[in-house]
């Protein structure tokens, strides 16, 4: 088992596969990543060596906003509309549904109340 880019890998996992699993990547760009390396596709993640792998993380950091990164993004634009007293940053604050859900009978697990 490994770890790539934060995301743990299985080694009898295709490698198409395991990559979907980081944060920021999705089928598309997994693809496009395996045919940029050279890497078959149907080859798993054991049958890859060191070299392959120190490119896959190399090509990733270099080209793609993944885990750590991505997360402290997200954060930062949740914490910028709170400070602009946005009304969805508000919502966030609160812990209420953001989109026009409903909140009457349902959300209770966004609105964080205790179920009597």
């Amino acid at each position: 088992m490994s770890y790539i880019s934060g995301a743990r890998s299985l080694p009898d996992e295709q490698v198409r596969i395991a990559s979907t699993k980081m944060d920021g990547i999705g089928p598309k760009k997994a693809i496009q990543l395996r045919y940029r390396l050279g890497i078959s596709g149907n080859m798993n993640m054991n049958e890859l060596t060191k070299y392959q792998i120190d490119q896959i993380e190399q090509m990733i950091a270099q080209d793609h906003v993944v885990h750590w990164e991505l997360k402290r993004g997200e954060r930062a634009d949740i914490e910028r509309l709170i400070y602009i007293s946005h009304y969805r940053g508000i919502r966030h604050q609160d812990g209420s549904p953001l989109c026009g859900q409903r909140t009457h009978t349902n959300a209770r697990t966004a609105r964080k109340q205790i179920r009597k």
